[in-house]
C-alpha cells in the first residue's frame, strides 16, 4: 500500500529516462502499465541475459509494472490505447511530442477524451526554442551543458562523458516529482494538464547551480565554475595500500583531523586554518591531503578517521558495493525469484515512509506477459482480444519455462 496506492499511470516510455521515472511511480504504489510495441522496448536486448528479451537493463528500470504489446499506428492499437487513456490518472511518454501528435495523441486529443489526465511529456528541449523538434540522448545532454567540459579541467584535458546515464536519471527524478505535484493539483482542482520536462534545460540547471560561479552576476566576476569541485585533487585518495574516500569539509572536522594526525603545523598555517582560507586555496589543501593519505593503509586511515568522526567511505567498485556492510544489515540488495529470469539481485526503494511503505509490487514483465488481463479490464472480450492479436495489434504473452 504504498503513496501512490490507486493511481493509474500510462507508461509510454522506452530506453531509460521514462522507463526510470514509471518504475519509481510503481514502486510508490501505482498501477503502471507499460506498452511497448510488439519488438519491445530495446533496453531487453542490452546485457548478458539467461532468456531473450531479459535484459539486466530492462529488468532494473521495469519493475513495479504490468506490460502490454499494441501497435499503436494500426487504428486498433490506437483506439486500444485510448480506451486505457480514459480510465487512467497519468500518461508518461518520452517521444518528441510531434511524434506524439502524428500518433494522434496528443494532449489536444486525449485531453478530451480523459479533462482529468496528468499529460507528461520527458524529452530533449522544451517546445518553446529553436531546439523544440531536435532528438536527444543523455551523452548530447551531457556535452550540451558542460559536463565533458568539466571533467576536461579536472583531469587530463580530454573532454568525457560521466560513465553513468546521468542525464536519464535525474531527469527521470525531475519527472517523478512534477507528475506528484500534478497530481496534488488535480485532486485539489479536478483538472489535469500538461507537463513537459526537458532535459537540456533541466540539467543546465542542475550543473550550473553548482558551476554559474561570478557569472551570477552581470556584468560577471568570474568565468564560472566552482574551485572545490574542479581541483584535481579533489578524488579517491591513494593510501599505502589502496584508495579511500575523505572529505574534510567544516572547521570542526578539520580540526579533528589535525589532532589525528598530529598536524599542528597545517592548523598554523593561514591556507589550512579557516575555511575562507581553504576555499582561496583549495588546490593547495588538496593536494597536501593527497600526501598525507599516502602514508598509512587504508584500514589504518579508516579506523583513525572514524574515531576522530571525519567523513570517510571506502571506494568501491561495481562487485565489492554489493557487499558493503551497511547495504548487506539493511538488505538493498536482495536476492529474489523472479517468474521467467529465476534467482536475480533487486535493490530495494531507497525512500522510506512511516504510514505507507513502498516496495516493488511485482518484477520486471515479460513481453506482453499481461496484455489480455489489461484488455479486459476495459472492457475487451476474449474475442476481440483474440482478434487484436490475429491482426499483429497486440500479441499473447510468450510462453513461461
Amino acid at each position: 500500500m504504498g503513496p501512490l496506492q490507486g493511481v493509474k499511470i500510462i507508461d509510454l516510455t522506452t530506453v531509460l529516462m521514462g522507463p526510470y521515472a514509471t518504475q519509481m511511480l510503481g514502486d510508490y504504489g501505482a498501477d503502471v502499465i507499460k506498452i511497448e510495441t510488439l519488438d519491445g522496448d530495446v533496453t531487453r536486448q542490452i546485457g548478458p541475459t539467461r532468456h531473450p528479451g531479459m535484459g539486466p537493463v530492462f529488468l532494473n528500470t521495469n519493475r513495479s509494472k504490468r506490460g502490454i504489446c499494441l501497435d499503436l499506428k494500426k487504428p486498433a492499437g490506437r483506439d486500444a490505447v485510448l480506451r486505457l487513456i480514459a480510465a487512467s490518472d497519468v500518461l508518461v511518454y518520452n517521444v518528441r511530442p510531434q511524434a506524439m501528435a502524428r500518433l494522434q495523441l496528443g494532449y489536444d486529443v486525449v485531453s478530451k477524451i480523459n479533462p482529468r489526465l496528468i499529460y507528461a511529456g520527458v524529452f530533449g528541449f522544451g517546445q518553446d526554442g529553436p531546439y523544440a523538434a531536435k532528438p536527444a540522448y543523455d551523452d548530447l545532454i551531457q556535452g550540451a551543458t558542460a559536463l565533458p567540459a568539466l571533467m576536461a579541467q579536472t583531469g587530463d584535458g580530454v573532454p568525457r562523458y560521466v560513465p553513468n546515464a546521468l542525464v536519464d536519471r535525474i531527469v527521470g527524478l525531475t519527472a517523478v516529482g512534477a507528475i506528484c505535484a500534478s497530481l496534488v493539483h488535480r485532486d485539489r482542482t479536478g483538472r489535469g494538464q500538461r507537463v513537459d520536462i526537458p532535459m537540456f534545460e533541466t540539467m543546465a540547471g542542475f550543473v550550473m547551480g553548482d558551476h554559474m560561479g561570478g557569472l551570477t552576476y552581470e556584468p560577471p566576476l568570474d568565468k564560472g565554475g566552482y574551485a572545490r569541485h574542479l581541483s584535481r585533487d579533489r578524488r579517491p585518495y591513494k593510501t599505502s595500500d589502496g584508495y579511500i574516500c575523505v572529505i574534510v569539509y567544516n572547521d570542526k572536522q578539520w580540526e579533528n583531523f589535525f589532532k589525528a594526525t598530529g598536524r599542528d603545523d597545517l592548523r598554523r598555517d593561514p591556507k589550512f586554518a579557516t575555511f575562507a582560507g581553504r576555499a582561496v586555496n583549495i588546490d593547495t589543501v588538496y593536494a597536501e591531503l593527497a600526501r598525507i593519505f599516502e602514508t598509512r593503509t587504508t584500514t589504518e586511515w579508516t579506523d583513525l578517521l572514524t574515531e576522530a568522526d571525519v567523513p570517510v567511505m571506502p571506494m568501491h567498485d561495481l562487485e565489492s558495493i554489493l557487499q558493503d556492510p551497511h547495504l548487506v544489515e539493511t538488505g538493498f540488495f536482495p536476492v529474489v525469484d523472479h517468474p521467467t529470469e529465476g534467482r536475480i539481485r533487486n535493490m530495494k526503494v531507497s525512500a522510506t515512509w512511516s504510514e505507507t511503505a513502498a516496495e516493488p509490487t511485482r518484477l520486471a514483465p515479460r513481453l506482453s506477459e499481461h496484455s489480455e488481463e489489461i484488455l479486459g479490464e476495459v472492457g475487451f472480450s476474449s474475442d476481440e482480444i483474440a482478434a487484436l492479436v490475429r491482426d499483429g495489434v497486440t500479441k499473447a504473452a510468450a510462453a513461461q519455462d
